[in-house]
């Protein structure tokens, strides 16, 4: 069964930084694009950025504090930094995977880890 799963989520002060950290696991054939979504409370869910395997791709509005990696291709990393308190949501790792004898993507999401920043 394929699972992802995220950490790094804290509190933090404003103008810190932080890191969050997502790794698959389980069998699949292949990644495409692994990334990263927020959600604030009472809000939408939206994007943040996302990595595909030849190029990164940033929401705008956090492209200056923001850089996502990936290291392997289980793994995606996202660092935050002069955080703000509109940065406060729950981060939500997200991945576009394929299975064995399919060639098919399908979207899959983490729990959720919680950021707040306070001012």
């Amino acid at each position: 069964q394929v699972q992802l799963v995220e950490s790094g989520g804290a509190s933090v002060q404003a103008g810190g930084s932080l890191s969050l950290s997502c790794v698959a696991s389980g069998s699949f054939a292949n990644i495409a694009a692994m990334g990263w979504y927020r959600q604030a409370p009472g809000k939408e869910r939206e994007l943040v950025a996302m990595v595909t395997e030849s190029r990164p791709k940033y929401e705008a509005l956090v492209k200056s504090r923001c850089t996502i990696t990936r290291n392997d291709k289980k793994t995606v990393n996202l660092q935050l930094k002069r955080l703000i308190p509109k940065d406060t949501a729950v981060y939500y790792c997200n991945a576009q995977i394929r299975g064995w004898a399919t060639c098919h993507y399908i979207d899959y999401w983490g729990q959720g880890t919680q950021v707040t920043v306070s001012s």
